[in-house]
């Protein structure tokens, strides 16, 4: 079993920036990336970034190519997301989850956290 806990969520105007941290703890020895996901209200729930945590290896949805930055420190086994130039539609539910990588391609397992809300005022 994987644990993911989300925080950093919060309200931020329009311009601003945040970063999300995932803690991972559990057995991970399945998982060999971490996602995050986002959910806006009335909205399906969205791919965001990804990291391949032995390689570094990342992916950006299209939305937030070269606004948003993840990363990861394995000596506090955690993920980050740094949101810069947040715009009222990033506003959402952010989630982590763990998976893992064949090849290029990423496949989330069903380990989710509860997610941390991010409020972007306009």
């Amino acid at each position: 079993q994987v644990q993911l806990v989300e925080s950093g969520g919060g309200l931020v105007q329009a311009g601003g920036s945040l970063r999300l941290s995932c803690a991972v703890s559990g057995s991970t020895t399945s998982t060999n990336g971490i996602a995050w996901y986002r959910q806006a209200p009335g909205k399906q729930r969205e791919l965001v970034a990804v990291i391949r945590v032995d390689e570094s290896t990342t992916y950006y949805g299209g939305s937030v190519k070269g606004r948003f930055t993840i990363s990861r420190d394995n000596a506090k086994n955690t993920v980050y997301l740094q949101m810069n130039s947040l715009k009222p539609e990033d506003t959402a539910v952010y989630y982590c989850n763990a998976g893992s990588f064949r090849g290029p391609a990423y496949y989330g397992k069903d380990y989710w956290g509860k997610g941390t809300l991010v409020t972007v005022s306009p």
